[in-house]
């Protein structure tokens, strides 16, 4: 009959709990860098965010600016080559068509929203513009935000799409930016869910394109959206 070693048993119960102590340390740690790596991500796309942020302010400041300084070259020009009239506004940045308005009739227009035309003139139809452009800008960029942290999102949960206000100026009415706002936005959210491209894609897509990083709605989809009429 063969003697049980005790001593042995012993040892190699010991060295299987050792062993086993030994794993559960290791997953353990890999656990830990895994979350460290995970906030160190998260701290990551929140700081690219910002940037990207801080950028698109910047060129929407630009862009302002260049529009009022369009406006005063407009003015001025309207001032020495324009008989001035009454200028019958309907009080929200679009005019009555009044044909004696201190406006020359080649900078009159109209826009439709829902198969009603509404008046308005050289700066409200470039506002009207910069609305459904802006829009585009910040729908791709909340779609490309939710496509790489892997959420399923959708357009009508952003707060920038509900507010409709960014970049808004007081010239048109709020309403009808915001109605343009989210027309772009809506477009641009398409776009930047949009699998096919990938991030550093830089060309055409569906509504809109890419030129360097910066986004542009297509001026045929701009046409479509505002369906601008010259009178």
């Amino acid at each position: 009959m063969r003697t049980i070693d005790i001593k042995k048993i012993a040892a190699v119960s010991a060295l299987g709990l050792v062993t086993l102590f030994g794993t559960s340390q290791l997953a353990n740690a890999q656990n830990r860098d895994n979350r460290r790596d995970d906030r160190q991500d998260e701290r990551q796309d929140r700081k690219i965010d910002k940037q990207r942020e801080k950028i698109q302010k910047q060129r929407a400041k630009i862009e302002q600016e260049r529009i009022r300084a369009e406006e005063i070259r407009r003015a001025e020009w309207n001032r020495r080559n324009v008989n001035s009239g009454n200028d019958r506004s309907n009080g929200n940045g679009y005019y009555n068509g009044n044909a004696n308005a201190n406006t020359n009739r080649n900078h009159r227009y109209r826009v439709n929203r829902n198969g009603s035309y509404y008046n308005t003139d050289q700066r409200g139809v470039d506002l009207l513009r910069q609305a459904v452009n802006a829009g585009y800008q910040q729908g791709f960029q909340a779609a490309r935000n939710d496509r790489n942290r892997n959420r399923r999102g959708s357009y009508s949960n952003s707060n920038v799409y509900q507010s409709g206000t960014y970049g808004y100026q007081s010239y048109v009415s709020q309403s009808q930016y915001q109605y343009y706002f989210r027309q772009g936005f809506q477009r641009g959210y398409q776009d930047g869910s949009n699998t096919r491209y990938q991030n550093d894609y830089d060309g055409q897509y569906q509504y809109g394109y890419s030129n360097n990083g910066s986004m542009s709605i297509l001026g045929t989809i701009l046409s479509q959206i505002l369906n601008i009429q010259q009178y």
